[in-house]
């Protein structure tokens, strides 16, 4: 099952689409999201957001605060500052 993605700055939405796995740098350490993950909500770290889409494609996103939220395989990043690296 992909995980559905969406990551959006305070400008304009960043990458949107389908994905098998999400990594990202929270304020408490990495993260590393599959189908399945609990809900969370966690704070962003300055850094990369690395999405693995379901084709296999890697995309890089540099984030910059906000905010990373999970439930029921809906992933939504809301940072400050964003953009595909």
């Amino acid at each position: 099952m992909a995980l559905s993605v969406s990551v959006v700055s305070a400008e304009r939405e960043v990458w949107t689409g389908e994905a098998s796995q999400v990594s990202a740098k929270t304020v408490e350490g990495e993260i590393g999201i599959l189908s399945g993950h609990e809900p969370l909500l966690a704070l962003l770290a300055q850094g990369e957001v690395r999405v693995t889409t379901a084709s296999g494609e890697k995309v890089a996103v540099e984030a910059e605060g906000g905010f990373l939220s999970i439930d029921h395989d809906t992933i939504t990043i809301v940072a400050g500052r964003a953009s595909v690296a």
